[in-house]
């Protein structure tokens, strides 16, 4: 293989380069996609948001996208989210709520098991998820299933996570800024250094965009599934 053909190729980039060609759906948010490959969350692979706490905004900044992908006709899946989605809350922030599936899998065994067959699938443009399981291959295996789903993936993890090695194609780590505006930084990106930070106004779009008070019982149901 000549080193032209090489080079061509999506899983090779170039220090410094951005990789122009990834296919990717608009954040909603320019400051971010331009630092972005492709301008915007990365289609078929997973996203890892990474953050100190629950509560700060993160779902506020998934919005515009989540709205965008809602109004296809594959599902936005949220599996074991840790609360229980507010539908007023997402439909004023332009989400068709026919296309949302909620799974609350039975077990704890089988979160893993239904985060992997959802983005699998092909039939979900986006899945949402809480892992708190700590295994590299685990998170490859995830990495695969999205590829092969042609789905975004975006799972939102404990920022002590920042430091381990991830195969997730994007990893964000985000803080609240101390004029009250999100603080996104790129840990990881295709084709690029880390990056940022940069200050986002999610408020300004939506608002207080909050989830239910009330706790789901399926939150961190991600162990590996017995085979």
């Amino acid at each position: 293989m000549s080193l032209d053909h090489l080079l061509q190729r999506a899983d090779v980039w170039r220090g410094g380069r951005l990789t122009a060609a990834a296919s990717a759906v608009p954040s909603g948010y320019s400051e971010l996609d331009t630092l972005l490959p492709g301008g915007g969350w990365p289609q078929g692979a997973l996203t890892e948001i990474l953050m100190p706490r629950q509560g700060i905004g993160a779902l506020r900044l998934l919005m515009p996208a989540l709205a965008q992908l809602s109004h296809d006709d594959r599902w936005i899946c949220w599996v074991a989210p840790p609360h229980i989605p507010y539908a007023p809350a997402l439909v004023s922030a332009g989400v068709d709520l026919s296309r949302v599936l909620l799974v609350h899998p039975g077990a704890r065994q089988d979160g893993l098991w239904a985060v992997e067959q959802s983005l699998r699938s092909g039939n979900c443009s986006a899945v949402l998820a809480w892992p708190t399981l700590d295994d590299a291959g685990v998170m490859r295996r995830l990495q695969l299933a999205a590829e092969a789903g042609d789905a975004l993936g975006f799972l939102f993890r404990a920022e002590r996570f920042a430091k381990r090695p991830s195969p997730a194609a994007l990893r964000i780590q985000l803080d609240t800024h101390t004029d009250g505006n999100l603080s996104v930084s790129i840990l990881k990106r295709r084709g690029g250094w880390a990056a940022g930070p940069v200050h986002l106004d999610t408020s300004l779009q939506y608002g207080a965009l909050a989830l239910h008070s009330r706790a789901t019982t399926a939150a961190g149901c991600f162990q590996p599934r017995q085979q």
